[in-house]
């Protein structure tokens, strides 16, 4: 069986568990470019490139990538230059990506270990404070 050529809003929506608002988003952002048709254009069709666009986007938003560095890596998959090019682009926005997921994570990182003395202390004073009710003697 042979995939489809063109896809309506709700067949992309229904095989990428999104929701048509979102797809209408993402060709907002020049992420997706459907043809327009029927009365006025009202009515999106999309094509097999599209449905890769929408594809590949949705993956890369999953990897934490930016709608902006979707654009230009789908825009670099889509330029007629050399494949050199487009992976070298390629690599260095995943390495600039990565450097900031490394970041996070040690920021992340560090406050878990700030976040755990803090509870630690807490704990600490709370059993201090038990153990201090518990020997008060009791008013008669």
């Amino acid at each position: 069986m042979t995939q489809p050529t063109h896809f309506t809003i709700t067949e992309l929506a229904r095989e990428f568990d999104v929701t048509p608002r979102a797809i209408r988003f993402y060709e907002d952002q020049g992420l997706l470019a459907p043809r327009r048709e029927g009365s006025n254009g009202l009515r999106r069709v999309y094509s097999s490139r599209d449905r890769t666009r929408l594809k590949l986007t949705l993956r890369g938003k999953r990897l934490g990538f930016t709608l902006s560095e979707i654009r230009t890596l789908l825009d670099l998959y889509d330029s007629p230059t050399g494949t050199i090019t487009q992976l070298q682009a390629f690599v260095d926005t995943i390495a600039a990506h990565r450097e900031v997921l490394e970041r996070q994570l040690e920021d992340l990182n560090t406050t878990l270990a700030e976040l755990a003395a803090y509870e630690e202390q807490g704990r600490s004073l709370l059993t201090a404070g038990m153990e201090k009710r518990a020997r008060k003697p009791k008013a008669a």
